[in-house]
């Protein structure tokens, strides 16, 4: 059997950050032409079978990106909060440890495991070093200020280079555990 990856998918501008300091992601709106067929997201989705996001992130993704249909229902959701809400087919609201919910999921077979964000979700798996896959999206953008990424830790995590491309005016870095 192989063990599931727990794999780190987002964008980010080119300064770090996920999103602006209100939440707005609208930067990752491009006015370039699409010069390229990139079907990167359907190869990536199709290794995973569960994602995990924060309540902010699954809120944003069901009344602003995409409020008619849900983007993951293909996969098993866990949605990280504390607050009391009702389970939804696929879909678990849960207030647990992000690391002790991942080393859970990642004892269950299964495929790769998705953390879609945001950035409280990251920070804690990051610091215990379970992300096994960084596949970033560098937008070429400059926010100056916003939610970052990667938040300050105490000790450094060393990655290997897997794969850099470009694509319509992306840059997508993939980075593994060494």
């Amino acid at each position: 059997m192989n063990e599931r990856k727990i794999i780190l998918y987002i964008a980010m501008s080119l300064d770090g950050y996920i999103a602006t300091k209100d939440g707005s992601i609208d930067w990752l709106e491009s006015d370039e032409p699409i010069l390229e067929e990139d079907n990167s997201y359907e190869t990536f989705y199709e290794t995973v079978d569960t994602v995990i996001m924060g309540s902010t992130t699954y809120d944003q993704v069901v009344n602003e990106l995409s409020p008619d249909i849900y983007p993951y229902e293909n996969a098993t959701s866990y949605v990280l909060t504390s607050k009391k809400r009702t389970d939804k087919e696929n879909i678990h609201f849960v207030n647990q440890d992000i690391v002790d919910l991942v080393d859970d999921l990642k004892e269950k077979s299964g495929k790769n495991i998705w953390i879609v964000g945001g950035s409280s979700i990251v920070a804690p798996l990051v610091a215990a070093n379970l992300i096994d896959e960084y596949q970033l999206a560098i937008v070429p953008v400059i926010l100056g200020e916003g939610i970052p990424l990667f938040k300050a830790q105490e000790k450094t995590i060393f990655l290997k280079k897997e794969k850099v491309y470009t694509k319509n005016n992306l840059s997508y870095l993939t980075f593994v555990k060494k």
